[in-house]
């Protein structure tokens, strides 16, 4: 046996800002080394925050200047990447000798993306992925990534591949991970909600690996001083539920409610032919002579520049 320590940091976005958040991501560098972890699973938009509750001043069909400045706050808490946060969380990587997969708002240009990064120990930030569809007014905020971010890497606890939040949901999607051999499945997320769980025991079952949902954890709208006209103003924004799943779909940590903290388990990748004897989602259970999926992999430009 091969056993690694893997983990969920549950911890949500400071109401201060981006600096904040990154300053109690980095207050961690003590427990993530002492757990061990050789992989540490952060949030959806974690650096950069998700505004729950928001409507950036938006009706269908006109816009008024409140959200435009709303917008324009909401981009200004966000990162570059590179940049000195992505340095930052390199370094954390690096004294802990922990992989960090964490969700951010990167900024491109004028245009945000909801993007999971993974930093390497030894070679700093390795890959990105940009979330393929924003969900619901999401979308207002958000651009789509392509498929040239769809990234599975090595770790030191095995073959890493993310998804995150609602994409979860999307069959070819999920697919087309599994073909790439992921063994550690990463669901940075802010879906809180119990059949959140269910989701994430099903992908282990289906996928054969194991899962890891690290999801924001945010106290009551009366906690943080702010009005959310419809929810009831004493229950957490975000309760958490992370939760860490092995690939028969059992649980093996969490899930994790109503408070920031590191949930740790211990897995072996080496379980995965076991756990694939009777169910290849990708191999000897598919039938590619009737059902077949193309990945197109190339970035898309609006603007292509030739000399």
């Amino acid at each position: 046996m091969a056993l690694s320590t893997v983990a969920a940091l549950q911890i949500g976005s400071s109401p201060e800002g981006t600096a904040q958040t990154l300053a109690d991501v980095l207050a961690f560098e003590g427990e993530i080394k002492a757990s061990g972890a050789r992989l540490v699973v952060m949030p959806e938009a974690l650096l950069g925050g998700y505004p729950k509750g928001e409507i950036f001043g938006t009706r269908l069909g006109y816009r008024l200047p409140e959200g435009r400045e709303a917008y324009a706050r909401y981009y200004a808490n966000a990162i570059d990447v590179p940049g000195p946060e992505t340095e930052a969380l390199a370094g954390l990587a690096q004294r802990t000798g922990a992989m960090l997969v964490l969700g951010v708002i990167e900024r491109a240009g004028s245009t945000l993306y909801c993007t999971a990064l993974y930093f390497d120990p030894d070679q700093g930030l390795v890959a990105k992925h940009r979330k393929l569809m924003p969900t619901g007014t999401e979308r207002l905020i958000w651009g789509q990534g392509d498929g040239s971010t769809l990234p599975v890497v090595e770790s030191a606890a095995g073959r890493v591949g993310g998804v995150i939040c609602w994409e979860n949901h999307m069959p070819l999607l999920r697919t087309a991970m599994y073909a790439q051999g992921v063994q550690i499945w990463c669901a940075p997320t802010v879906d809180e909600r119990d059949i959140w769980q269910c989701s994430m025991r099903h992908i282990a079952h289906e996928g054969r690996c194991f899962v890891i949902s690290a999801c924001q954890v945010q106290p009551s709208p009366r906690a943080l001083g702010i009005d959310a006209p419809g929810w009831d103003a004493d229950r957490p924004l975000i309760r958490g539920n992370s939760m860490i799943v092995g690939p028969l779909g059992d649980v093996l940590a969490g899930p994790l409610q109503n408070t920031t903290g590191l949930l740790t388990a211990q897995i072996d990748v080496e379980e995965l032919v076991r756990a694939r004897y009777d169910f290849d989602v990708v191999g000897h259970y598919a039938r590619p002579d009737i059902f077949t999926l193309q990945v197109d992999r190339r970035a898309r430009h609006t603007v292509a520049f030739t000399d």
